[in-house]
């Protein structure tokens, strides 16, 4: 068996070198840094490799020509536009010049991507279906045809049926009271959420079989991370033992629109049949095992924590640990939500906790709502009534800093801890508590001891929860207030993304992390454009609101999520320039000189994935069926497994921290 670059593999020196790689930085008192090397995914803004929904967040601070390259991406994602032959062509195949294209495309453009109303067509005018229950009294006899199959199996014993033909019954109702479920449309009570750019459907990328679009979302996230990283996946996976490899993704409520568990649960009442994909589909930890089984075929390390809208921030918090410790050395980081269903969001609205049409009404005093009103539905920080709800799927590529070298990626950022506390005793499991106080008070912490008060207090930014509630704005921000005291902090820059895509429940934390890499990469802050005024209990004596894009240095930035039921995490992210720095201190200058020039080959790659995939090329990777093992293949020794088609086998050693009994 050969290696991508060690040529014939020695069994006992990739043992050796695993366990040195553990007790590299143990005897240095250093963990293994995590670097964010790739990143993927898309939600109401676009696709997040190349920074593409970060800048439709900022387009009004980007220069023309970064302009029109923006829309020219959205425009193919959106199926507005085409490039093939060289050349860019409209909807109707016309060629077309990029420039002519670009302002075609606008107005479109900014109107169907970010919050706006829904566009799902139970969601118009003639209003969702429904049933209502209702108890007829019959005054005389009920006679009607029906088809043989739909036909109750089990009748009342008063029903007289007479057969027509093969196909058509005929049944009669005597007298009295009937039973039945009448069919009526609902007005929607909410009209707006973050939805995907108009015209995306990630399932049209791939051979997709009824999959639920979390699940389709999570194929196309994945591999756009993959595709942007630069990185080719088995020439990586052949450096590691395949259990150095993890998955942790998944989602906040699993997948609940009708291919999923939506579906199967009102399959009885709906007249429908439950298929054989809605249940194990269904599951909130899917996102990982699709992957595993159709992306990467991982045998490593999988699973997903479910926190609500902390979810991100759980799962890369387990990515964040294995890398650490040196259990794992790569890692993919995601979640993937796709909640813009009748059911889920009559759920919240019935919590009061979306931004539903009369409040929004009632909150400026309109008669009616127009597409523009629906668009600033999200105010975080301002006179507010409720978040709006959004999809999105988001992940990123870890690995420990020595690979990342080794390999030459591009790195983005790094993430040197996330922390994870709970609410302790609450009045109602949706009542704000304090675990966030100490989540956020952690991440200041360390990265004051790393880089120093002056870079804490003048380098850093919040990436607000932000959900646009009235409890969020007062507790969040107070949150905020209490810590910037604590350390001196006087002007502390907040964005709150949210207003821009809305609340992707458990993806959350993911859009607020890849607008932070946006961040780093610009040096811009996304504004707040919904916030007219901030809101006069917002505790904003010591923090910054600027409804415009903003220009700013930025060596870290912290990612704060407060989730339903306590759920508080805030992760701490590193500038790619404090990331250099961090490992020039770490490995020495000529061992970053020579990622420097292997990172060339990465950064062609990238670019060339980039290129593509503005242009509406994607490439999903989506690898059903290959490859299939189920045990008899593998080479099994007491000390290692060789796994068919993996370079490396997988090491049975393991650390056994309890000593061994005397015999």
């Amino acid at each position: 068996m050969t290696g991508s670059r060690t040529g014939c593999y020695d069994r006992q020196s990739h043992t050796n070198y695993s366990h040195s790689h553990q007790l590299q930085n143990e005897e240095s008192g250093l963990s293994h840094l995590p670097v964010i090397v790739g990143m993927g995914g898309v939600n109401a803004a676009g696709r997040t490799s190349g920074h593409q929904a970060f800048r439709r967040t900022v387009i009004d601070a980007l220069t023309d020509d970064d302009q029109q390259h923006l829309l020219l991406g959205l425009a193919a994602l959106m199926g507005l536009g085409s490039h093939r032959d060289g050349s860019w062509h409209d909807a109707t195949g016309q060629a077309i010049s990029a420039s002519q294209l670009a302002d075609q495309c606008r107005e479109q453009i900014l109107d169907h991507t970010l919050i706006r109303r829904i566009e799902d067509p139970r969601f118009n005018d003639d209003g969702l279906p429904a049933n209502r229950r209702a108890s007829l009294e019959l005054g005389s006899e009920l006679v009607f045809r029906i088809r043989r199959r739909q036909l109750p199996e089990r009748l009342p014993g008063t029903w007289q049926v007479r057969e027509l033909d093969r196909h058509t019954l005929e049944v009669t109702v005597p007298p009295g009271d009937l039973d039945v479920m009448l069919p009526e449309t609902r007005p929607a009570l909410v009209r707006a959420a973050g939805q995907l750019p108009s015209g995306f459907d990630p399932s049209r990328h791939y051979r997709s079989v009824h999959h639920p679009r979390g699940l389709s979302m999570s194929i196309f996230a994945a591999s756009d991370c993959l595709g942007s990283s630069g990185l080719t996946w088995e020439a990586l996976r052949d450096r590691l033992d395949p259990d150095e490899v993890a998955v942790y993704a998944g989602n906040s409520i699993g997948q609940l629109d009708d291919e999923g568990w939506g579906g199967l649960l009102k399959s009885f009442v709906s007249g429908n049949r439950a298929t054989s994909k809605q249940m194990p589909l269904g599951y909130g930890q899917m996102p990982a095992d699709f992957l595993n089984a159709y992306v990467l075929g991982s045998v490593g390390g999988t699973g997903a924590v479910l926190g609500a809208c902390a979810s991100f921030l759980y799962n890369l918090r387990l990515g964040c640990e294995d890398i650490r410790s040196g259990q794992r050395r790569a890692v993919m980081v995601g979640t993937s939500d796709a909640p813009v269903t009748p059911e889920i969001i009559e759920g919240f609205r019935a919590m009061g906790a979306l931004a539903d049409d009369d409040s929004l009404k009632a909150l400026d005093a309109l008669e009616l709502l127009t597409d523009a009103d629906y668009q600033r539905a999200c105010r975080p920080f301002a006179r507010n009534c409720g978040f709006t709800i959004a999809e999105a799927s988001q992940f990123i590529l870890l690995l420990d800093d020595s690979l990342a070298l080794e390999v030459g990626a591009e790195i983005l950022g790094s993430v040197p801890g996330v922390f994870v506390n709970a609410d302790g005793w609450k009045r109602s499991i949706s009542a704000p508590g304090i675990g966030n106080y100490i989540t956020l008070g952690k991440a200041t912490s360390l990265v004051r001891d790393m880089l120093g008060e002056k870079a804490l207090k003048e380098r850093t930014f919040l990436h607000a929860h932000g959900t646009s509630t009235p409890k969020n704005r007062v507790t969040e921000s107070h949150v905020f207030d209490l810590i910037a005291q604590a350390h001196g902090i006087e002007n502390w820059p907040v964005v709150a993304v949210k207003a821009f895509v809305g609340h992707s429940q458990g993806s959350a934390a993911g859009d607020q992390l890849t607008s932070a890499l946006g961040s780093f990469a610009h040096g811009l802050l996304p504004g707040i454009p919904t916030l007219n005024a901030v809101a006069d209990d917002v505790h904003a004596d010591r923090l910054h609101f600027s409804r415009t894009p903003q220009a700013f240095d930025a060596d870290a930035a912290f990612i704060n999520a407060k989730g339903f039921g306590g759920n508080n995490a805030t992760g701490v992210v590193l500038s790619p320039a404090v990331t250099e720095r961090l490992l020039t201190q770490r490995h020495g200058e000529a061992a970053l000189a020579a990622w420097r020039e292997r990172r060339k080959a990465t950064r062609e790659a990238s670019k060339a994935y980039l290129d593509r995939a503005d242009h509406g090329h994607y490439l999903a990777r989506y690898r059903f069926g290959e490859g299939v093992l189920e045990g008899p293949e593998l080479d099994v020794s007491a000390d290692s497994i060789q796994i068919p088609g993996y370079a490396r086998p997988v090491s049975l050693a393991v650390d056994n921290p309890f000593g061994r009994l005397e015999e």
